[in-house]
């Protein structure tokens, strides 16, 4: 998903905050924790994006929802955030900041597509190939799409590798019609 600008450099301002401090892994949670909250409460979301609502309100909310339960810098950044009326990006920036520590990290996520779950022994190879062939650390993202029939997908940031029983049906199609027009 792409971010704001704003959210951006929340995030990469939390991370060099965090490093200081040598809390980074502990931030992470938190962010995780925050994320994971916003995300699973539409309710949430729509009233820190409200206009209505007073910012001492959102505070107030936040400050209910999280204090004791993240530390108190990530505590004082959710205060900074809503005190320069940015709660209305607070979802992008916990994406901005996942994406900037796994960047910062050397972690990829790479989104895999099948037509059937893969095994426990397929999960573990395809992951020791991938990060050998990229030299990073891989997060797989498995997704069951029937309609690909079988095969698999690898999504890598920009580069897909379709290797699927659909991906190569159409690639015989595409040659069949430009055979018969011919």
């Amino acid at each position: 998903m792409l971010v704001s600008k704003a959210a951006h450099r929340y995030a990469v301002a939390l991370l060099e905050s965090a490093r200081e401090q040598d809390s980074v892994q502990e931030t992470l949670k938190d962010i995780h924790f925050i994320k994971d909250t916003v995300e699973g409460s539409n309710e949430l979301r729509l009233f820190l994006k409200s206009p209505v609502v007073k910012p001492a309100e959102k505070q107030k909310a936040l400050s209910s929802i999280f204090d004791g339960k993240v530390s108190k810098e990530v505590s004082q950044f959710l205060g900074l955030v809503t005190k320069k009326g940015r709660e209305d990006i607070l979802d992008e920036i916990t994406k901005a900041f996942v994406n900037v520590y796994n960047e910062d990290a050397g972690i990829i996520t790479v989104e895999v597509k099948t037509a059937n779950p893969l095994g426990a022994d397929q999960i573990k190879e395809l992951t020791a190939m991938l990060e050998k062939s990229t030299s990073k650390t891989v997060l797989l993202a498995l997704v069951e799409q029937e309609e690909l029939r079988g095969g698999i997908s690898v999504k890598i940031e920009d580069t897909v590798i379709d290797a699927t029983i659909k991906h190569k049906l159409e690639q015989l199609e595409t040659r069949f019609l430009e055979a018969s027009m011919e």
